[in-house]
């Protein structure tokens, strides 16, 4: 790197004074910070693109040593599971002459699973949840009122007064 010092800065000032003038130097000065600032932008920019795409080689690396991990386990689990099953039917081959747990339970039939019973919702627990403006909004009653008193409240209006 080039090694700028106080006396290389000052002997530089002064050529650029004698060369450009004291009318134009400012404005030079002022373009060279802005060309300056830009490269070290710049050079920042690709110093963050290459530190970045380091970390995304190591992340890949990192995340096929976790799925090849994964994919062990997955077999091993697999392995496990079969060899389970193959001790499972061994030592169930022959109780009570049964083939299976399936072929014992097809035998006793529908008394172990009663049909499907839908649970019954309280509607009013659901009506209570609705919020008060919604009900407002919609027209939903939420005051109870007499079949009488709704009459009476519905009923046409007469536009003359009884005597």
């Amino acid at each position: 790197m080039i090694d700028l010092g106080i006396s290389k800065l000052a002997l530089i000032g002064a050529v650029a004074l004698i060369v450009i003038g004291p009318e134009k130097l400012p404005r030079v000065a002022r373009t060279v910070g802005a060309l300056l600032g830009k490269a070290q932008r710049y050079v920042s920019d690709v110093k963050a693109e290459v530190s970045r795409s380091m970390e995304l080689e190591e992340l890949k690396k990192m995340k096929e040593s976790v799925e090849s991990a994964a994919r062990d386990v997955e077999s091993s689990v697999q392995t496990g599971a079969g060899d389970f099953e193959k001790s499972w039917s061994e030592a169930t081959a022959g109780l009570d002459g049964a083939a299976s747990y399936d072929d014992a339970l097809g035998s006793i039939g529908s008394d172990l699973h009663p049909a499907y019973k839908h649970p019954k919702k309280n509607w009013r627990i659901k009506q209570k949840a609705m919020p008060q403006w919604y009900k407002a909004r919609t027209g939903i009653r939420t005051r109870t009122q007499s079949g009488a008193a709704r009459v009476a409240r519905f009923r046409p209006r007469s536009t003359t007064a009884p005597r």
